[in-house]
């Protein structure tokens, strides 16, 4: 699977304005756009148009379609995309008026969610590498997850333990208190 982001055209293919911005440019954060189902790329095109400083992260996968296989480029989070901007109260109502923008996360427009710079830097290494690359559901320790592959699917617990392969979930009989723990693969669980 190849793996591929929307952003600004550079001679190596595409770059990202985080990475134009990340030499001193003070006051500049990363904020996630929350968009209208399959409303991402007209969102995209509207504020890239106004000279804004989008990321896009997209992804190939393969679809069946009247019985062929097609690959196409879908967004590696559907519904959101980042914005890299400093944010003021003009810059805000320009970006809500996008057509098929639901909100920007965040309380209010003055105390928007930013998203730290080593996430957005992160995702955008693994696309630069070209290495396969999946959505996956976001765990937690601590959360109650459900098994959804293998011989022990249907079955509820709680992760307590996340190591890169392998992931601890507990289950616990209430009335008695006690509870015992088996070992996962952590891509066989989701969020119960």
């Amino acid at each position: 699977m190849l793996t591929v982001a929307k952003g600004q055209p550079n001679r190596s293919g595409w770059q990202t304005d985080h990475q134009e911005g990340s030499n001193g440019s003070a006051g500049l954060n990363w904020y996630v756009l929350w968009t209208r189902s399959h409303c991402e790329h007209l969102v995209y095109d509207q504020l890239a148009a106004k000279g804004f400083h989008l990321f896009l992260p997209e992804i190939d996968v393969w679809s069946r379609r009247r019985g062929l296989r097609h690959r196409s480029r879908v967004p590696l989070f559907p519904g959101y995309l980042f914005l890299r901007r400093a944010m003021d109260c003009t810059s805000y109502i320009e970006v809500r008026n996008a057509r098929g923008l639901v909100r920007i996360l965040g309380e209010r427009w003055d105390r928007l969610a930013v998203v730290p710079d080593g996430e957005v830097e992160a995702i955008e290494t693994v696309l630069h590498a070209h290495q396969p690359v999946l959505a996956h559901p976001y765990l937690r320790e601590g959360q109650k997850v459900r098994v959804t592959r293998g011989p022990l699917a249907d079955i509820e617990g709680i992760l307590v333990r996340i190591k890169p392969d392998k992931g601890l979930l507990v289950l616990s009989i209430n009335l008695m208190h006690r509870s015992v723990a088996v070992e996962m693969d952590c891509s066989n669980v989701a969020a119960a």
